[in-house]
C-alpha cells in the first residue's frame, strides 16, 4: 500500500528518484500514465495489469469508455528504476502533467500519483477547504 506526500526535484534529463520507501515494491517494474486532475499515476505491474483486466471487460461501444481506456493505454510508459531508484520521465508525460523542476509524489493506497508542485499546493488546499463537505458525501455511500 502507497502512502504519504514527497518532493523531489526533476533534473535537466527529466529523471525523477522515486521515495526510497517505495522502491522495494517497484523493483519489478513501474507503469505511468496519464491520470487525473492534471497528474500522473504510476502503478506496480502487477497493479497495472488488475487495472488493465478491468478496463478490458468493459463494453468498447460506450464512447466514455473508449475515450479513458485511450487515455490510460495511449500514455503508458513502463519502466525499470536506474541504480538510484530514478526514472526518466518523457516529454509527453511531462507537458501532460505540467511538470517543472518540483515534483509532488503522493501515495493513493495502490498507486502513486505525480504531481507539479504548484498544482499540488493548489489541489491540496482546494480539497482541505472542501474536506467537510467531502465527507459528508462519503458518509452517505457508507464510508
Amino acid at each position: 500500500m502507497f502512502i504519504g506526500e514527497y518532493e523531489h526535484n526533476l533534473d535537466d534529463k527529466g529523471r525523477l528518484a522515486i521515495p526510497a520507501k517505495f522502491r522495494n515494491d517497484l523493483q519489478g517494474g513501474i507503469v505511468i500514465t496519464h491520470g487525473l486532475d492534471n497528474c500522473l499515476f504510476a502503478y506496480t505491474i502487477e497493479a497495472w495489469k488488475e487495472l488493465a483486466k478491468k478496463m478490458s471487460a468493459m463494453s468498447f461501444t460506450q464512447k466514455d469508455k473508449r475515450a479513458f481506456s485511450r487515455l490510460i493505454f495511449t500514455g503508458a510508459v513502463d519502466f525499470v528504476l536506474d541504480s538510484q531508484g530514478r526514472i526518466v520521465l518523457p516529454e509527453h508525460l511531462r507537458k501532460y502533467a505540467g511538470l517543472k523542476k518540483e515534483a509532488i509524489i503522493v501515495g493513493v493506497y495502490d498507486r502513486l500519483e505525480i504531481w507539479d508542485k504548484e498544482t499540488w499546493q493548489k489541489y491540496s488546499a482546494d480539497m482541505e477547504g472542501r474536506s467537510d463537505e467531502i465527507a459528508e458525501k462519503l458518509g452517505e455511500a457508507g464510508i
